[in-house]
Parts: C-alpha cells; structure tokens; sequence
C-alpha cells in the first residue's frame, strides 16, 4: 500500500478560514490554496498506509477525552529569523491545544514522535516568502480576531499534488463524522 502523509488540525471556521486563506495568497504563499487554514495538532507525519486504521482509533479516543472548549485568534505574531512564518495568535484555547497534540503524540499511539521545534498553536498566515511581504502580512493581520467554540479536530493526508484533504472529523466527547456526510452542509454551522 505504501505510506501516506497525515496531519491533525482543528480548522478555522468560516467566514474566516476562506478570508485567512484568500490573504495568505494575496501574500504571495504559493501553498496557500493547498492547505485550509487551521491550528496544527499533529504536523505532517509520513506513516505506513496499513497503519491509518490504528490511527483514526487513536484519534477518536483522544477526542472521546476531550471536551468542546472557547478558541480565540488576536494579532499577530513570527516564527523568523528561526523559521520563516508569520501568524496569527491563538489567545485562547492554546493550553488546550497544547493538552491535544501532546495526546495525540503520546510515545504509546500510533504517531508518537518528536517535533522539530517546542509546540507552538498559531495560524500560519505566511510561510517561506520574501521579507517584505513577510512583513506586511505581519503588519494588516495585526488587528485580526477570530473566536468560535472548538468542537473537534480532524485528520488530513496530503495528496501527490501537495494538497491537504480532509479524511475524517472527530468530535469532542466521541462522535466521529466522515466528510461524506459533511457534503452540503453548511461548514460554520457544522464547525461554530
């Protein structure tokens, strides 16, 4: 079967996903329509294809364990000279996602593994473009805010074609909804 990419995240909701996502390219971040916009929980992580049943078992006990809680975005923030990132700030909700994707990467699970840098929840408005534009996302999303009720997160694998799909949400208190039934339906409803 060979290996797959995954990631965890928890999405950030519309109208404000789209808009974050629509700057990111107006940026010039050639990879912003390929990644939805989101607080990362598990970064890419390559894994043997025969394993993704063991891990959606371990994410829907991590998210059985896990109980809806406020999320907040506020301001901006960069990861550079270290990496070459601007964000936006989670504000509240950080703790939390700091609790879920030490879970997730528990050295007992299926994806247990080290991170290259400590843990750090944000949104990536910016990535790996030149400094001036670099800058100016920093500078216009300064005054950005965004907050929602943070019912779930779920797991993406990337494509051949580098875009991040989603293959399964999980919902906060146990109940998993595959994205066929998310067709049609309106995503800030199914996410706020």
């Amino acid at each position: 079967m060979g290996t797959v990419t995954i990631g965890v995240s928890i999405a950030v909701p519309e109208p404000h996903g789209s808009l974050l996502q629509e700057l990111r390219a107006g940026f010039g971040d050639a990879a912003a329509h390929g990644i939805p916009t989101h607080v990362t929980l598990l970064p890419p992580t390559e894994l043997d294809a025969t394993d993704l049943p063991a891990v959606e078992a371990h994410l829907t006990q991590v998210a059985a364990a896990a109980r809806p809680f406020p999320m907040r975005l506020c301001g901006t923030g960069t990861f550079r000279p270290l990496s070459p990132v601007v964000y936006v700030r989670v504000v509240q909700g950080a703790e939390t996602c700091a609790w879920l994707q030490q879970r997730l990467r528990d050295s007992s699970g299926p994806v247990a593994r080290e991170l290259q840098f400590p843990y750090h929840p944000h949104v990536t408005v910016a990535h790996g473009i030149d400094e001036a534009a670099m800058d100016r996302a920093f500078a216009e999303l300064a005054g950005f805010e965004a907050e929602w009720p943070c019912t779930g997160f779920a797991l993406y694998e990337q494509g051949a074609d580098d875009v991040w799909r989603k293959l399964r949400e999980y919902t906060f208190g146990g109940s998993v909804v595959p994205p066929q039934a998310l067709r049609g339906v309106d995503r800030s409803s199914a996410v706020s």
